[in-house]
């Protein structure tokens, strides 16, 4: 099990046991203490959507030439009394619809709201990467404060707009929503792996599929990771297989991070991958399209 490695900046050190590291556009800046959470988190993964015939090698490289998978779209929700988490917000722009087939799409704060959840009521977003179907549906949530890796924001919201950069897949309504979100003082940068930013939340980076991608564990007594798209699918996982990167060459450095989700989360069967289909068959059906991957406590 990795350390709890301490933010620093601005005027003090944050561990991961009393306060989190703040970064407002001025700089970093150290909130007070926290209480501890008051109880484990209840974790939910709600599907807004299918893509059917999604090449297999756009997941797992080495894959058979013609492999497809009909791929799940989704987004998770980590919740207690005190807080509605929302990992990830999936799409809504119509361009992607253009783009991708999708079925059996349902906007995710359509799809939140059958299981009681209201926009206004997620209290937190933390933004695994900045491809469409993740951070696409920030609109979606207002209200929420946002959490996104420092590396990531930087990058997107500049360099990969420039010669030699890459903004593959990356919408630039969904950028200018960031930092419009940003500039009204709606955005927490994380300044790197390894960081705590709610009471049992940590956030840990490594795999590279974006520029700087981040994948969340939830603590408690069975704690579980949500890997996002830095683990596609229980393959990856099972068979400690690279997926898909920003840096397309760094196949060893993919596989040492799905090797550290699993020792984070301390079993393999409670890492939750990004887009696997069969997550929806292995968890109990809450409402059609959301499954229980734990309950709270």
């Amino acid at each position: 099990m990795a350390g709890g490695r301490g933010v620093s900046g601005g005027s003090g050190r944050v561990g991961r046991a009393g306060a989190t590291a703040v970064v407002l556009a001025a700089g970093l800046v150290v909130a007070g203490p926290r209480p501890a959470a008051a109880q484990d988190y209840e974790i939910l993964a709600a599907r807004y959507g299918t893509v059917p015939g999604f090449p297999l090698r756009g997941l797992l490289p080495d894959a058979p030439e013609g492999e497809t998978l009909d791929i799940a779209m989704a987004v998770w929700v980590v919740r207690n009394d005190e807080r509605v988490v929302l990992f990830d917000t999936g799409f809504f722009r119509p361009v992607w619809f253009d783009r991708f087939e999708v079925r059996d799409y349902e906007r995710p704060d359509s799809l939140l709201m059958r299981v009681g959840i209201r926009p206004e009521d997620v209290t937190d977003v933390v933004v695994s990467h900045a491809h469409w179907d993740h951070m696409g549906g920030l609109e979606l949530f207002p209200e929420a404060m946002v959490w996104i890796q420092d590396a990531e924001y930087g990058y997107y919201t500049a360099a990969a707009w420039q010669p030699g950069g890459n903004a593959g897949g990356i919408d630039p309504d969904d950028i200018a929503h960031l930092v419009a979100r940003n500039l009204a003082g709606s955005v927490r940068l994380i300044p790197g792996d390894d960081v705590e930013i709610l009471p049992g939340i940590t956030v840990y980076t490594g795999a590279r599929h974006t520029y700087a991608s981040q994948y969340v564990r939830v603590g408690g007594a069975a704690p579980f990771v949500l890997a996002s798209d830095n683990a596609y699918l229980d393959r990856n996982v099972a068979e400690e297989r690279a997926g898909a990167t920003f840096s397309a060459v760094d196949r060893a450095g993919n596989v040492a991070a799905v090797r550290r989700m699993v020792e984070l989360a301390g079993d393999a069967a409670r890492v939750v991958p990004g887009h696997d289909p069969e997550v929806f068959e292995r968890y109990p059906e809450v409402v059609p399209g959301v499954v229980r991957v734990r309950p709270g406590g």
